[in-house]
């Protein structure tokens, strides 16, 4: 077992299926699916040779209150905190941190996230990351954190004294951007049992990532990917 810091791109997924268990540092989130880390694919973009945006304009295509509709509440982002995870059985994972520390390129610089709660449900919430970067570099990172999750469809992460059982499984992506990926994270922790669905979508030179509750995925990542296109 290796212990790294939550800044590894992978284990961004973790601190969101954590937030219920009390993970509350920030880091960078993906996402996986079951058999296999390659992606569908559609025809070239438009904007795949165009320089990459940078995170002030990246913040601008995040959704807010107004594109979600009513019952949306932003939620904070939580302050970072020094604390390790740790990951369990998944040596793939363990191996990605490692790279992640030692500046293999996995982390895109130029980011933006917003994370909402819904109303109409007292455990529903919904976060949103954009990543850009050249369209070669956000395909290649996504994937390889792909394929370590994929790896392990079971495992165990710890952070501090909780420990939370950790599962994988293929969701469809949806026909939309250049490249998809999508899955179901099921964790289990203190008598409690979630589902988290994350759906990536690679548009040009820009990644959007939408999480969280799958009905609310579901309803929001046509208008995330639109508002991601959106030209200023």
């Amino acid at each position: 077992m290796r212990r790294y810091t939550t800044t590894a791109l992978g284990l961004g997924a973790v601190c969101t299926v954590l937030a219920l268990t009390g993970c509350s540092s920030h880091a960078d989130p993906a996402d996986a699916s079951a058999t296999s880390s390659v992606p569908a694919h559609r025809g070239g973009s438009t904007s795949s040779t165009s320089a990459p945006l940078s995170s002030a304009q990246l913040n601008q295509r995040l959704l807010n209150e107004s594109d979600l509709g009513e019952g949306y509440t932003r939620k904070a982002e939580p302050a970072r905190r020094n604390d390790d995870l740790a990951v369990i059985g998944c040596p793939a994972l363990e191996k990605l941190g490692g790279d992640t520390a030692t500046g293999a390129g996995l982390d895109f610089t130029r980011k933006a996230k917003a994370s909402f709660t819904y109303t109409g449900s007292s455990s529903s919430e919904v976060s949103e990351e954009l990543y850009s970067d050249s369209p070669t570099k956000l395909s290649k990172g996504i994937g390889k954190v792909f394929d370590a999750m994929l790896s392990c469809p079971s495992y165990q992460v710890t952070s501090g004294t909780t420990v939370v059982d950790m599962g994988t499984e293929k969701s469809a992506a949806p026909d939309l951007g250049d490249e998809q990926w999508s899955q179901l994270l099921t964790f289990s922790a203190g008598g409690q049992r979630s589902v988290v669905k994350q759906t990536a979508i690679r548009t040009g030179n820009i990644l959007v990532i939408v999480s969280g509750s799958p009905s609310l995925v579901d309803a929001h990542l046509d208008k995330a990917l639109a508002k991601a296109r959106t030209t200023r």
